[in-house]
């Protein structure tokens, strides 16, 4: 696997299905906790890569 950002996908998935499992209840609150869940990691991850952009390695 040579694509990080797969990886990430991967990796928020994974997570947003397991906390979504253990903090909410009802299917319904799962599915929405989970998917703002698996956004926010996306959001996050482009947003913090796109400001680390310009620095050097």
């Amino acid at each position: 696997m040579q694509s990080h950002f797969l990886l990430l996908v991967l990796f928020a998935g994974f997570v947003s299905v397991v906390f979504a499992l253990l903090l909410k209840n009802e299917v319904a609150e799962q599915l929405r906790f989970g998917g703002m869940l698996f956004g926010g990691f996306i959001a996050a991850a482009v947003v913090l890569g796109w400001l680390m952009f310009p620095f050097p390695l």
